[in-house]
């Protein structure tokens, strides 16, 4: 792998790049958090050849928004079943939208 390759996965939302430690440290959470919502099957990272997790952009923002229903009082596990339901539903939205535009009628000019 080049220097450019590695510079180029930094712009990537999936790549790894964040070890547990720095991940707390970014999110204000503790350790334990993040392997709180990994066993509750929210995130799963990945695993460095050490066998250290490592989580990527977006699974951060995941992360975040786990914290942030747990800091309003949401239990854990409850706050990561919302979450998948938010998923499916933005999912479920966003191909409602594209089946209604495929089956729009074309302008008439």
């Amino acid at each position: 792998m080049t220097a450019d390759d590695s510079f180029g996965r930094l712009d990537d939302d999936d790549y790894p790049a964040y070890t547990m430690g720095r991940a707390a440290e970014m999110l204000g959470v503790t350790q334990g958090f993040l392997r709180a919502i990994g066993e509750a099957r929210l995130i799963t990272p990945l695993r460095s050849e050490g066998g250290h997790r490592r989580y990527s952009r977006y699974q951060l923002r995941i992360a975040a928004r786990a914290r942030e229903l747990v800091d309003q009082g949401t239990p854990i596990e409850a706050a990561c079943r919302i979450i998948v339901l938010e998923d499916q539903l933005e999912e479920a939205q966003r191909l409602n939208e594209e089946y209604r535009r495929a089956s729009a009628p074309p302008d008439s000019a």
